[in-house]
């Protein structure tokens, strides 16, 4: 299998189990370890039995400041919650920041995102992810969290669950040893759940006016903003590994048990 398990979750949007993806040498991405999935705002337990039987035990959230404070995580019950901001030293200055804000003032974004600009921005974000002081310490904290011998299933997400999440798997799966492709088949996966997910925002978007082109920009997953982040991890560190050692500061025994955790056997 070349990407994840859509769980059919009634109350979480974009929800993915990265288990069953397939790995070299037959092994693949061990299930019900490493979940994924847009923002937990309308998340409601005692409604949606496929999410409660996950037994999700840590929930880390990567949104910025005011993401979290116009649509904070219904965290499930005994699970702990890990706060993992990936744009902290970008605020104001990222579509990703401000997704859902942007598609609500059409003639603002038409103005300040039009002719490219919408797309050049998610690609400087990516880059961002790969670099930026705040976008390493969130992604070691995602890694770590994943890394916890007995720390039960972790739930990492974003808004949509595309961006900065789309990031965090597929440097998950490239440190399990996924080749590219796999990576970029589970990126580009999540498209479809997005597109529905924020179907009713596109059309007033659209109805007051909105560019069309801004709109696919923003909402779509789109492989030259992956290739953004893949191609900086490359210039600047080389290979998945030395950035995780060098730009993350992940030691031998914390890659080794993630490994040890995430990975099947064949």
């Amino acid at each position: 299998m070349q990407h994840s398990h859509i769980v059919d979750s009634a109350t979480v949007a974009n929800l993915r189990d990265l288990g069953g993806i397939d790995l070299p040498g037959g092994a693949r991405v061990r299930s019900g370890l490493a979940l994924r999935s847009g923002q937990l705002d309308r998340l409601d337990p005692a409604g949606d039995p496929m999410f409660d039987a996950l037994g999700v035990r840590t929930v880390i959230d990567l949104r910025s400041g005011p993401d979290r404070a116009a649509h904070p995580d219904r965290v499930p019950r005994g699970a702990h919650l890990l706060v993992a901001d990936v744009l902290a030293d970008r605020a104001g200055h990222g579509v990703t920041a401000a997704l859902i804000a942007a598609l609500d003032d059409p003639a603002t974004a038409n103005r300040t995102l039009g002719r490219g600009r919408a797309a050049l921005a998610l690609r400087e974000d990516y880059r961002a992810f790969v670099t930026s002081t705040a976008a390493r310490q969130a992604y070691k904290q995602l890694l770590t969290a994943l890394a916890h011998q007995g720390g039960g299933p972790v739930l990492f997400h974003c808004t949509a669950g595309k961006d900065r999440t789309g990031w965090g798997a597929s440097l998950i799966l490239l440190l399990l040893g996924a080749d590219e492709e796999t990576v970029r088949t589970e990126y580009l996966s999540v498209d479809p759940a997005v597109h529905i997910r924020y179907a009713p925002l596109l059309e007033r978007f659209l109805s007051g006016g909105g560019d069309p082109e801004i709109a696919d920009a923003i909402l779509s997953v789109r492989a030259e903003y992956l290739a953004a982040a893949l191609d900086t991890l490359a210039d600047h560190w080389g290979d998945p590994e030395s950035y995780a050692r060098a730009a993350l500061g992940l030691k031998d025994d914390t890659l080794d048990s993630l490994r040890n955790r995430l990975v099947q056997a064949s």
